[in-house]
């Protein structure tokens, strides 16, 4: 069950890759291996996105969160995704960080292509 900060960041990084061409494909993509937060197509590619999100302050980035077995976990989902769903884009894997301040989003940071399968 995802907490409120975890839906709201990957709600407001829907809308801001939209607000820059993406299209949404899927949300909360699940497989045997795990989820997917969010998988986008925009121009040659589609985008396996995994959003943290972590207060304002926190100690740890929340890119930290995203470790080698979560990322082999992501690249199998990824997998099953495009067996489902063929398609002649180029897949890649992003990450998003969105930052909270109590109820408030205050920030977020957006990496394209930061890990490979």
């Amino acid at each position: 069950m995802k907490t409120w900060a975890g839906k709201a960041g990957e709600d407001h990084i829907a809308e801001l890759l939209e607000k820059r061409g993406y299209r949404i494909v899927a949300r909360n993509f699940h497989s045997r291996y795990g989820e997917i937060d969010i998988i986008a197509k925009n121009g040659p590619y589609i985008a396996f996105v995994e959003v943290k999100t972590r207060a304002q302050n926190s100690l740890v980035s929340p890119f930290e969160a995203i470790t080698p077995q979560k990322q082999r976990k992501i690249v199998a989902t990824a997998k099953v995704f495009l067996k489902k769903n063929p398609t002649n884009l180029q897949p890649r894997f992003d990450a998003a960080a969105v930052y909270v301040r109590g109820s408030e989003i205050v920030g977020e940071d957006y990496l394209e292509n930061v890990f490979f399968s």
